[in-house]
């Protein structure tokens, strides 16, 4: 085709801005096209001369330029209340942005959150109206017109276009194939961007095959230790928008690659999450991608997402693997999620999110414990359940956890319970926790069980969780099952495994013993507190020594048990006494006589008798004997004294241990006393006209008492109470408390003559 001198375009010596609005995809790159194609000069033309030919050069150069355009908010009265303004924007601050910056500022900004990185980018362009600049610099001066006539004009020229118009296309597409088959991955990236942005146009795409071939580079060597992430990435986002099909193993080589151990999921500071998580957006956008990317991958991703913490995200790929794509992960991406979440505070309902998903992929929790993947899911179960307060699932779990095979020599739940100090501490507390509700409720068989179950476990029970067994058996007069956990308390105390049982744990259980009739079973724990202990007990179990003679009635014994005490310098307390004047109360042998003696003996000792005293000197009198009727009645006046004025000088104390205050048992043992009085003058013994005027006068008085005082009688009180000791100030003394209690058994067989 021949040519006038005028195919040749006069150029401006200045640069030339073209301004246009910043768009994405195909027509970004047309507009770029147009721009350079107006400015270059891409045919080849052949020229046949018989002379030289002169030409001259000609450079064109587009130049990008950024518009930084503030928002509105951060000048103008917001229209929420005081909602605070938005940051100020600029291309570089939106083209810094990784994918799920992007996600988020979308769906802060009310835009669609669903595309590709380019997407995202450029719904935020737009929306903040961020403007792409184009600048055209000439920078060689344009030839002017009769210059171009003069190089036109030679004779003997003829100018004949017979160029490729896909020449520069095709050869570009050649250097982008030759770089991808030798592996320079980064020459290939380059010549494929230029191939894009300023040779491919909707008529003429880029091929499949060049995107497949530098991909290819890009993966190679583990996208070459990640540092080909970003270009791969937009590979993949570019092969997605033009519908490509990507193929299935280069796919998930992207992905995986691009995930690494150091911080965000990189390697050494390349690929990432965020990397990843666009190019499984991209894969998933392409034709056929919900069915490219495979278990692994996907598994690899909520592993990654997990360890950085991103919680939420882990738990939604995860619900999508195994709802959505019928996907069974492996226990370990199951496990590392939840362990994430155990240590997250607030995340406890996200780990049972997990075990629910678990169970839904096709996992038995009775089964899953055989391996470690398993034990660590289970245990970071049982870390949630102790944080919830959920003790029926912890132990749920530990349940399962037992039932698994493959564990030997070891059980499951021992396994489970010990894998980290976390769980440790979670199944010891889940433990301790249900062993004192199970008390609370006194069943005594649960708790014994789960104590039972601790040392198997692996876990230590503490000297408070073992007392409140103990004393649930022993509450319960569960003598043998008592005796049996003190043995193995202290096996394990002699291991090393717990602390020595104090004093006061053996009393307890010798006094159930005692209750229970099992006067062997009582001797040998004593003999093993000695053993044990390597000490002969304390007050409480001297105590205990009484009452075995108390229900014997060998009140010669209890005095020698008194004496043995001042010897080994400890003081009979109200108990001791109490318990020694229950041997004179003993029905066949009682000793009303012996009983007053006891009364004035403690009395001596600075021991102030209580209504338990009181209540056990005045059942030692019910012998129908006349003078033990006038006994009765003179401990009768004792006790109303004591009462009348407690009454008006107050109680120091516990009422328990203090109180002289006349209850319902004293004015049984009271008309019983009148009924005795009244048979003595029956048979003659009395009369009757001096018993009523004399004897008969305090137990009706006892009989009828009530908590008031006269005035009168309040003038004529001293008060001189003394200061209640330390023991005796607590509320509750649980051990002493007990011994009141089972005071009442010495006489199990007769109710009416109880001590108490």
């Amino acid at each position: 085709m021949r040519l006038s001198n005028s195919w040749v375009l006069a150029m401006a010596a200045t640069s030339v801005s073209i301004i246009t609005p910043t768009t994405s995809g195909f027509q970004q790159r047309q507009q770029q096209q147009r721009a350079s194609s107006s400015s270059s000069m891409s045919s080849m033309t052949h020229v046949s001369m018989s002379g030289r030919v002169c030409s001259s050069s000609m450079r064109i150069s587009a130049t990008m330029n950024e518009a930084t355009i503030t928002t509105e908010a951060a000048t103008t009265p917001n229209d929420v209340g005081d909602a605070p303004a938005r940051k100020v924007m600029t291309y570089a601050d939106v083209n810094s942005l990784t994918f799920r910056e992007l996600q988020r500022e979308c769906k802060a900004l009310g835009l669609s959150a669903i595309g590709t990185t380019s997407a995202l980018r450029g719904r935020l362009l737009n929306h903040h109206g961020l403007e792409r600049v184009v600048r055209v610099d000439v920078t060689t001066p344009a030839a002017s017109a009769a210059e171009i006539e003069e190089i036109c004009s030679t004779e003997g020229i003829t100018f004949c276009d017979e160029s490729d118009p896909d020449y520069d296309f095709k050869i570009v597409l050649s250097g982008v194939m030759q770089k991808s088959s030798r592996g320079h991955w980064k020459s290939a990236t380059r010549k494929l961007k230029t191939l894009v942005n300023k040779h491919s146009t909707p008529d003429r795409p880029v091929p499949r095959e060049a995107y497949l071939a530098v991909l290819e580079a890009c993966a190679a060597d583990r996208l070459n230790g990640a540092r080909a992430s970003e270009p791969a990435r937009k590979i993949l986002e570019d092969m997605a928008t033009f519908g490509y099909e990507i193929p299935h193993d280069l796919a998930n080589v992207c992905v995986t690659s691009a995930l690494g151990e150091g911080n965000g999921a990189t390697h050494d500071g390349f690929g990432g999450i965020d990397a990843a998580l666009a190019m499984v957006h991209a894969i998933e956008m392409s034709p056929g991608g919900t069915n490219i990317l495979d278990d692994a991958t996907y598994s690899r991703l909520v592993t990654s997402l997990a360890r950085e913490r991103a919680i939420e995200e882990s738990i939604l790929v995860l619900r999508s693997m195994v709802v959505e794509r019928s996907f069974t992960p492996p226990l370990g991406t199951f496990a590392d999620v939840a362990k994430v979440a155990s240590q997250s505070v607030g995340h406890e309902s996200d780990v049972i999110q997990v075990l629910t998903y678990a169970k839904a992929a096709g996992y038995e929790l009775d089964n899953i414990a055989a391996v470690d993947a398993g034990r660590e899911l289970l245990a970071s179960g049982v870390i949630a359940a102790e944080r919830m307060d959920n003790l029926a699932l912890g132990l749920r779990l530990l349940t399962a956890a037992a039932k698994a095979k493959g564990c030997a020599p070891d059980s499951g739940d021992d396994l489970v319970a010990t894998s980290s100090s976390a769980a440790q501490r979670a199944c010891t507390l889940i433990h301790k926790r249900a062993i004192g509700k199970a008390c609370e409720e006194n069943n005594w068989k649960l708790a014994v069980k789960l104590l039972e179950l601790m040392p198997k476990r692996g876990l230590s029970p503490a000297t408070s969780v073992w007392r409140k067994v103990l004393s649930t058996c022993c509450k319960n007069e569960k003598s043998r099952k008592a005796t049996a956990i003190l043995l193995d308390w202290i096996t394990l105390a002699k291991e090393g495994k717990a602390e020595k049982p104090p004093v006061s744990v053996f009393n307890t259980v010798v006094n159930t013993c005692e209750v229970c009739g099992e006067e062997e079973l009582t001797v040998k724990v004593l003999d093993i507190m000695r053993d044990t202990l390597e000490v002969e007990g304390n007050i409480i179990t001297f105590n205990i020594a009484l009452k075995r003679l108390a229900k014997a009635g060998n009140i010669a014994g209890c005095e020698g048990i008194l004496i043995g005490m001042l010897n080994e310098g400890l003081e009979p307390n109200v108990v001791s006494y109490t318990t020694t004047i229950g041997a004179c109360a003993k029905e066949g042998a009682k000793n009303p006589a012996m009983a007053l003696t006891w009364l004035q003996r403690m009395r001596m000792r600075n021991v102030q008798p209580n209504f338990h005293t009181y209540n056990t000197a005045l059942a030692a009198c019910l012998d129908g004997k006349l003078e033990s009727t006038f006994i009765g009645a003179k401990i009768a006046t004792e006790m109303l004294e004591d009462a009348e004025k407690e009454l008006a000088c107050g109680l120091k104390g516990s009422v328990n241990f203090k109180s002289t205050l006349p209850d319902a048992y004293t004015k049984v043992l009271g008309r019983s006393l009148m009924k005795q009085l009244r048979e003595n003058w029956r048979s003659g013994d009395i009369d009757m006209t001096l018993a009523k005027s004399t004897t008969r006068i305090p137990l009706l008085k006892l009989v009828d008492f009530e908590k008031t005082v006269d005035a009168a009688r309040v003038a004529e009180i001293q008060c001189d109470v003394p200061e209640a000791v330390e023991e005796d100030l607590k509320e509750e003394n649980a051990e002493q408390d007990y011994e009141f209690t089972l005071l009442r058994d010495i006489h199990r067989d007769d109710r009416r003559t109880a001590v108490v």
